[in-house]
């Protein structure tokens, strides 16, 4: 079993879907907690560490095999919570930030709430150290989107995710840091290309499974 953790329900059903298409027969066990993220913003991501890892010890001892934290604000307290569990621990947005340094050097980061930029570039360029090229990071507030998305209006926040995508230019890719952005990639027009942390997340958290 593969446990998801998360910090919005949102994200339940858009996990299952990507496990019905690509994974099917994988077992996923779902648990959210919206106040982990809450906290984060306010007070910085290491706040919640002892949080995040009672988490963990949850899941573990309900039977899974592997944890994925689907969000990229605290993948990296998940991340470092991960000795003494026994099971791998995975942030859903590694992937991706792989997969965006391996198509340039030039990569723009674009997150609808700020406390997301420090952990998502930290990140990105810890996979450019491990592939080797430097990386030249920029960063991009959307306004308005994640109000959009608290709000249930994804639609809404994937458009205004999607134009600010299209609006860059001069970048060898562009990231698009939060789980809940990732609706967004299929409305871009940019010829820039545009990288989302679910699906990629997903496919890692699967293969930490089948290898134990």
């Amino acid at each position: 079993m593969l446990a998801l953790l998360h910090t919005s329900p949102a994200h339940v059903p858009v996990f299952d879907v990507l496990r019905d298409e690509y994974h099917p027969g994988l077992e996923l066990r779902h648990f959210v907690d919206e106040e982990l993220l809450a906290r984060a913003r306010r007070e910085g991501p290491e706040a919640v560490a002892d949080e995040v890892r009672a988490a963990l010890d949850k899941a573990v001892d309900e039977g899974a095999r592997a944890v994925l934290c689907t969000c990229s604000t605290i993948g990296g307290v998940a991340e470092a919570a991960a000795a003494g569990t026994g099971v791998p621990v995975l942030r859903s947005d590694r992937p991706m930030a792989a997969a965006a340094v391996a198509a340039g050097s030039r990569i723009v980061v674009l997150a609808s709430v700020e406390s997301t930029f420090g952990p998502t570039v930290s990140l990105i360029e810890e996979e450019a150290r491990r592939a080797g090229p430097s990386v030249e990071v920029r960063t991009g507030l959307v306004e308005g989107a994640w109000d959009r998305f608290a709000a249930g209006d994804g639609e809404g926040c994937a458009r205004l995710v999607a134009a600010a995508a299209d609006a860059v230019t001069d970048a060898d890719a562009i990231v698009l840091a939060q789980g809940s952005m990732a609706p967004a990639q299929q409305l871009t027009t940019t010829a820039v290309p545009v990288f989302s942390s679910p699906r990629p997340g997903l496919a890692a958290g699967a293969e930490a499974v089948r290898g134990r």
